[in-house]
């Protein structure tokens, strides 16, 4: 190995059930430097730092990996930890109950005569964050009292706290607003000044351009290239990953826009932890058949909050009525809404849309189980049917359709949440951050699923943070600040500052 890199990974693979997941893998890394990873989702990239930092241990993969110049052969975290290797993972590794100190520490703790020195542990972890520039966490808190950007921050400090030379980030931005993203990739160019380097995992090929170095593309396990940064733009970088140019993202059709088949009036929602706060504040909208209807706004806007209370899902008080077809229905649970032809992929798939400890395909059907029953019993093959059916149009990759949907990535996680919520033909299909986390090829995939839908008359609510997203697919963007409609908008030529300025409360419009 040169002497030049901190670390070289070797032909590296890694087979699941007699299936290649990696096949033949190089990575270089020198210090100091950023390397971003990039595929679609299931090429690889997690299943390879996993093998890195010793999840999947010594002997359970092929090929050689070399530390600071020495062969690595680790056979857990602690060790890969030891050498100066931290990850930080899609899904953050916090104890949730636990105080931000004690996170830090978590199987590194400090003790005096016998019991833990909380003292000692709250001044380390203080210093630490103080390295980050962060002042307003509180050691001695609960994690749970902070967001997702504060909590990735405190993974970052447990990361330096274990003296780390190489920190990986596995899409730590997806959750994160535009403020908390700019002030980790701001720690990120920091970290390689001091010498540390960084493996940068990330769909946002905009946050990869302005950070890394060097790009390694893999696609279906297989090492297709690196390039210094400097030779790349985000096209050519899609181009690697997909196996084919993609000119044009968002791939529009024409489709036929009906009468309105739901309307909602005056839909207020109070705030789940202040019941006194309104976090949506008379909102009204329509929506007609075929129409795609793009919801915009900040990070806490309300948006999340109008649509759960349309799928019967808000948890705490709300008020305003629903009408489907010019009547008035009555939506308290998703299952009502199911009933009524509305149904929703939820923001957080991990939490609200998946069944992780089973199979993809019963992930898929659990919405429609009653189409398969037979005298109380289940036709297992037709069924299964369904499912490969399912799994071919909507392209997701999986070694067996039962294994536990946790074991695949994230945007084959998400096709299988959409498939459940299409699969009971739904009239309304609302879809709230629809893309987070999904590589380009599967988001290309998804907005032609949408295309499709309302070519049939399906009407399709959309929340997203991307406006060019927003502004790629839809035919109306409703722009909701603080809790209020500030703006309805036909989508012709309608740029991202016009939809920004109305968020912020500034030129609002309704057409």
């Amino acid at each position: 190995m040169s002497e030049s890199f901190l670390l070289e990974m070797k032909n590296i693979s890694k087979s699941f059930s007699g299936v290649k997941a990696l096949d033949g893998i190089h990575l270089q890394v020198r210090p100091g430097e950023c390397v971003g990873l990039c595929g679609e989702n299931g090429a690889g990239k997690s299943t390879l730092m996993k093998v890195l930092s010793a999840v999947y241990p010594y002997g359970t993969w092929e090929g050689e990996i070399f530390w600071e110049g020495r062969e690595l052969k680790a056979t857990s975290i602690r060790e890969t930890e030891k050498a100066g290797i931290a990850i930080i993972h899609q899904e953050l590794m916090m104890v949730p109950h636990l105080s931000v100190a004690e996170n830090i520490f978590l199987g590194n703790e400090i003790s005096s005569h016998g019991f833990l020195d909380y003292d000692a542990m709250n001044a380390r972890a203080q210093e630490l964050l103080a390295k980050l520039n962060v002042h307003d966490i509180n050691p001695a808190l609960p994690v749970l009292n902070y967001s997702g950007g504060k909590q990735q921050l405190i993974e970052i400090a447990k990361a330096l706290n274990k003296n780390a030379k190489l920190l990986i980030l596995d899409e730590p931005t997806s959750a994160l607003t535009s403020s908390e993203i700019r002030t980790l990739l701001d720690l990120i160019k920091q970290f390689k000044a001091e010498g540390m380097a960084c493996v940068y995992i990330s769909h946002k090929l905009e946050e990869v351009a302005e950070i890394a170095d060097t790009v390694t593309v893999i696609r279906d396990g297989a090492h297709i290239g690196t390039k210094p940064m400097a030779e790349l733009n985000t096209a050519s970088i899609v181009t690697m990953m997909v196996g084919r140019e993609m000119k044009n993202l968002y791939p529009k059709e024409d489709h036929a826009i009906g009468e309105v088949i739901l309307e909602a009036r005056n839909i207020t929602c109070w705030d789940v932890t202040n019941p006194n706060r309104k976090v949506v504040d008379n909102v009204s909208l329509k929506i007609r058949k075929g129409e795609i209807l793009g919801i915009a706004g900040l990070v806490g806007a309300g948006r999340t909050e109008l649509v759960s209370t349309l799928f019967g899902a808000y948890p705490t008080a709300h008020q305003g009525t629903i009408h489907l077809d010019g009547r008035e229905v009555s939506i308290r649970t998703p299952r009502d809404a199911v009933r009524a032809g509305i149904c929703m992929v939820p923001e957080d798939r991990k939490k609200s849309g998946i069944l992780p400890i089973i199979g993809v395909g019963h992930n898929m059907t659990v919405s429609v189980l009653s189409r398969f029953a037979r005298f109380g019993l289940i036709d297992e093959h037709q069924e299964l049917a369904q499912i490969q059916a399912e799994i071919l149009r909507l392209k997701i990759k999986t070694a067996d359709p039962m294994l536990p949907i946790a074991s695949l990535s994230g945007g084959n996680q998400q096709k299988a949440v959409l498939s459940k919520m299409m699969l009971p033909e739904p009239r309304v299909l609302i879809l709230d951050e629809p893309t987070r986390g999904v590589d380009v090829g599967a988001k290309y995939e998804i907005y032609k699923l949408i295309f499709a839908l309302a070519k049939t008359g399906v009407a399709v609510l959309m929340v997203s943070s991307e406006l060019p997203e927003v502004l790629g697919i839809s035919d109306r963007v409703l722009v909701i600040g603080e809790g209020q409609l500030r703006g309805d908008f036909v989508n012709d030529n309608l740029t991202q500052e016009q939809v920004l300025a109305a968020a912020i409360g500034h030129a609002a419009q309704v057409a």
